[in-house]
């Protein structure tokens, strides 16, 4: 449920881009941003780094339109969104807060995030996810600069980076609930050592 509470801003965006202006597209995902925050806050958790961030691109992209260049293309706005959003993963691995532990840290006990593969949990998703980010950023910069290739291709890309790192998120997040709770190798029983195969 989270994940998709996560996203949901950038849902909004992509599907308001088919139906409506950059502008009021924008301004929607803003909205969207701030209300998972409200959320957050009526819940009594934590304000996050992704959609603070986030909000603030879009409304900073939104501004730009309305104020100084109304006719920026609908490609170079997607490509600003993508570009903003990477800027804002890797920045939270930079500042050695990654964005997904945030989340991470308010859905499990606080012995498993004292853990050192807690943090190392972390930065492994959130790459999966920047990298999913950079996958899109290319794509809708190719269509941005070489004329003649179709809209759907940086639709495509979008669809596979986000669904394939969801994917990831769930393995990887399941794996390490799996070693976290396999009993350490000392505390296995020895295996039975034959001798003689007719021992038996």
């Amino acid at each position: 449920m989270t994940i998709f509470l996560i996203l949901a801003p950038y849902g909004a965006f992509a599907v308001l881009m088919l139906l409506a202006s950059s502008t009021v597209s924008l301004v929607a995902a803003s909205a969207v941003c701030l209300a998972t925050i409200a959320v957050d806050a009526l819940r009594g958790r934590s304000l996050k780094i992704l959609p603070v961030s986030s909000a603030i691109l879009f409304a900073g992209i939104a501004g730009y339109l309305a104020v100084i260049d109304p006719g920026v293309s609908d490609k170079a706005v997607k490509l600003a969104v993508d570009i903003g959003i990477f800027t804002i993963s890797v920045g939270s691995m930079l500042i050695r807060r990654p964005f997904t532990m945030q989340y991470a840290l308010e859905s499990v006990p606080a012995e498993i995030a004292a853990m050192p593969g807690f943090s190392r949990a972390n930065y492994v998703i959130t790459g999966v996810w920047t990298a999913a980010t950079l996958l899109m950023m290319l794509a809708n910069a190719a269509i941005f600069y070489v004329p003649g290739l179709p809209i759907w291709l940086g639709l495509a890309v979008a669809f596979a980076a986000r669904n394939g790192a969801i994917l990831f998120t769930n393995w990887y997040s399941a794996y390490r609930r799996g070693k976290r709770l396999a009993p350490p190798v000392h505390a296995l029983p020895k295996p039975h050592l034959r001798i003689c195969p007719l021992e038996e």
